[in-house]
Parts: structure tokens; C-alpha cells; sequence
């Protein structure tokens, strides 16, 4: 099932990447609900998003340990 927490956030993250702001706000609620290993996972995901839209790159403070 946590396989699928993860597969789930990379949907919405992508989904609200138009948005910084809302992109920040489910950052944060998945860095709550990941395990470490997942977050370092999604750490990767996101940061072939930013380099697609460079306007996210202020969301990476979230994942900072």
C-alpha cells in the first residue's frame, strides 16, 4: 500500500505542478506521509518537474532533512 501512497502523490503532484504554491502545500503533506525511502524516491520525481517548469524550485526546501 505504500507503493501506491507514492504512485498517488506523483499524480498529484503533477497534476497541481501549474501552481507553485499548491505544489509546495502537497509537498509538504507528502513528505508527512512518506517513508524515507519513498522521499528520497519522490526527491528524484520532483526534481524532473522543476526542470520543466523552474518556478517550483522553491518547493525543494520541504525535503531538506
Amino acid at each position: 500500500m505504500a507503493r501506491a501512497m507514492l504512485e498517488y502523490t506523483k499524480t498529484v503532484l503533477n497534476k497541481v505542478s501549474f501552481d507553485a504554491t499548491l505544489f509546495c502545500r502537497e509537498v509538504q503533506k507528502a513528505v508527512t506521509r512518506l517513508l524515507p525511502y519513498e522521499i528520497e524516491e519522490l526527491k528524484i520525481f520532483i526534481q524532473s518537474l522543476v526542470q520543466q517548469n523552474p518556478d517550483l524550485d522553491r518547493c525543494l526546501i520541504y525535503l531538506k532533512p
